[in-house]
């Protein structure tokens, strides 16, 4: 007969669990012990992963490179946000489009003091302009679109008009265009009367 009680299968794996842990819990105290060591026996410093050589020629190369590379990039990129305001206008056939080139040009002169002021106008409608001259579009505008100049503010409208037109607008915008169209021109032939008689 067997003396011995019966143990169930759970309980003969408790006593191999807590072997593990204990296994696991020196294996942990020695890498420990070891990091410690390792990190408190003095060993020889080095400033840099590199050798003096290869740090003289990479200094040598970041210097030139600061020197000489650095400066014409930042003159380049100063330069290109310098004349942004005048290829606005430009792309926007502003017609005072060579006044804003001469402004970021004297921006560049005074350090980016009047770029601000130039790009504001690149981006305004020249309403002045346009009562003086008749027409807001820069005289190249005309040119390149095989258009001809508008000889009066009328002309310019009706330019446009005729260029909605083929686009294909709807009918009620194209009247609504005309009537305003031909209530401009009855004011500027009264203003004209009005100024033949003085």
């Amino acid at each position: 007969m067997n003396s011995s009680p019966y143990v169930p299968d759970a309980a003969r794996h408790v006593p191999d669990a807590a072997r593990r842990v204990r296994r696991a819990s020196r294996t942990i105290a020695v890498v420990l012990l070891v990091a410690v060591w390792s990190l408190a026996w003095p060993t020889d410093a080095h400033a840099s992963l590199m050798s003096p050589e290869v740090e003289d020629a990479v200094a040598k190369y970041i210097a030139l490179f600061v020197l000489f590379v650095m400066p014409v990039g930042a003159i380049v990129l100063f330069w290109m946000v310098h004349v942004l305001p005048e290829k606005i206008a430009h792309k926007r056939h502003h017609p005072q489009f060579e006044a804003i080139r001469t402004l970021c040009l004297l921006s560049l002169v005074f350090g980016g003091l009047l770029w601000p002021l130039a790009w504001l106008w690149a981006y305004t409608k020249p309403v002045g302009y346009r009562m003086a001259y008749g027409t807001d579009k820069h005289p190249d505008y005309f040119k390149e679109h095989g258009l001809p100049e508008p000889e009066s503010v009328t002309a310019d409208i009706r330019q446009r008009v005729a260029s909605i037109e083929e686009r294909g607008v709807t009918a009620s915008e194209l009247e609504a265009l005309r009537t305003d169209l031909a209530e401009l021109e009855s004011r500027l032939a009264a203003s004209d009367g009005r100024n033949e008689v003085r």
